[in-house]
């Protein structure tokens, strides 16, 4: 199988469940557990890939602080390239206290720590041209990776000829569109949630806003739709997948590991369709288990899991 770098946000996720309150402040509430994960769009999405067999290197950022060793430990013994990972001491790795609620849903207590200070410049280029996938992830998160700085890395990497996706998170600080809208030409695949999709385009429907974007230059779409599943819409095919019916317990990641087995999918040769199908089956098995990756083991216990729900691998 051919090679997927994974560009973006690396975090230490502190996982707390079940959430069922806040205390007031002074106060203390109880959970069942807590547990320290890799978090972060790229590390998660590199870390499913590699498990589904994928030859998987990150890029990204850390500080030089015991949870960035966490990090790049932890990608290492998964067998991931980390070379690509800067570090630095003057400012601390990025981390998210992640409060699971009772029905799997969560919020989210976030430091951009070092992601802040990732650029384009920390990107070796010459070092991109050994993988057929460029997957950017987590933009919104960076927030010096926007607008023109984005730009030069997208320009940069379709001009050596791979196959570029991009992945969005939620923006708190409200840039939206106008922060991508000139590097969307050069996107081959455009990854991003139905939520963030709407603060984006402003439309309402899957087919509206997937319609937006590909307006906007983006070649394919892909709408992740938590229980409702996933949408996919390029200029010639579109299609909705429903969810696959699993007991929830953590949906921790699950839209990284949808955007894992995409990028596999398309490693291994797969059509647009059948891309869109193993994405909407990972992003099920991942949430299985507490944890970002936590419910993603291999391509044999996909296929397994596929097999237990009735569910035929493309």
């Amino acid at each position: 199988m051919e090679r997927l770098a994974c560009i973006g946000i690396l975090v230490g996720d502190f996982v707390v469940k079940p959430v069922t309150e806040m205390p007031e402040m002074g106060k203390l509430t109880l959970v069942d557990t807590t547990e320290l994960h890799i978090g972060g769009c790229a590390s998660n999405t590199g870390i499913d890939a590699k498990r589904l067999g994928a030859d998987v290197a990150v890029i990204g950022k850390t500080g030089k602080d015991a949870l960035g060793d966490f990090v790049t430990s932890t990608l290492a013994k998964e067998g991931i390239e980390t070379t690509g990972i800067k570090r630095e001491d003057s400012i601390t790795t990025s981390g998210t206290a992640v409060l699971v609620h009772p029905d799997g849903e969560r919020s989210f207590i976030h430091s951009f720590g070092a992601n802040s200070k990732f650029s384009s410049n920390d990107v070796d280029y010459s070092y991109l041209q050994g993988f057929k996938i460029v997957h950017v992830a987590g933009i919104f998160l960076m927030p010096l990776l926007e607008g023109e700085d984005l730009l030069t890395l997208c320009r940069k990497v379709k001009s050596s000829g791979r196959v570029l996706s991009l992945d969005t998170a939620w923006d708190s600080r409200g840039h939206w569109f106008a922060a991508i809208k000139d590097s969307l030409p050069f996107v081959d695949y455009f990854f991003t949630s139905f939520e963030e999709a709407k603060m984006l385009s402003g439309k309402n429907s899957p087919e509206d806003m997937a319609e937006f974007l590909l307006e906007a230059g983006a070649k394919n779409i892909c709408l992740k739709m938590g229980e409702k599943g996933a949408f996919i819409m390029n200029k010639r095919e579109r299609k909705f997948f429903p969810a696959v019916k699993v007991d929830v317990v953590d949906s921790t990641g699950a839209g990284d590991a949808y955007v894992a087995g995409f990028l596999v999918g398309l490693l291994k040769g797969y059509n647009f369709l059948q891309c869109g199908h193993l994405a909407n089956l990972v992003g099920a098995q991942a949430v299985t288990a507490v944890g970002a990756t936590t419910g993603i083991k291999s391509w044999d216990a996909l296929v397994s899991f596929a097999r237990k729900h009735n569910v035929e691998l493309p």
